[in-house]
């Protein structure tokens, strides 16, 4: 969360690796919130079961960049 909350500010970062955090559902929902500046995402073995890939795929449809 703490780093969902930071790329909610964030206007210069465009890719984040996050491979093998274990981030899980929770931790995608909160990433998908800050998804605004990221144009590469990786989240290689995390967890993220199907609600945490919904809330992503749902970001990404309104993310610009």
């Amino acid at each position: 969360k703490a780093l969902a909350e930071a790329l909610e500010t964030n206007n210069t970062l465009t890719g984040l690796y996050l491979n093998g955090n274990s981030i899980g559902d929770d931790g995608a929902k909160a990433l998908a919130k800050a998804l605004d500046t990221l144009t590469f995402l990786s989240l290689y073995t995390n967890n993220v079961g199907d609600d945490g890939a919904k809330a992503l795929a749902e970001a990404m449809k309104t993310n610009n960049t």
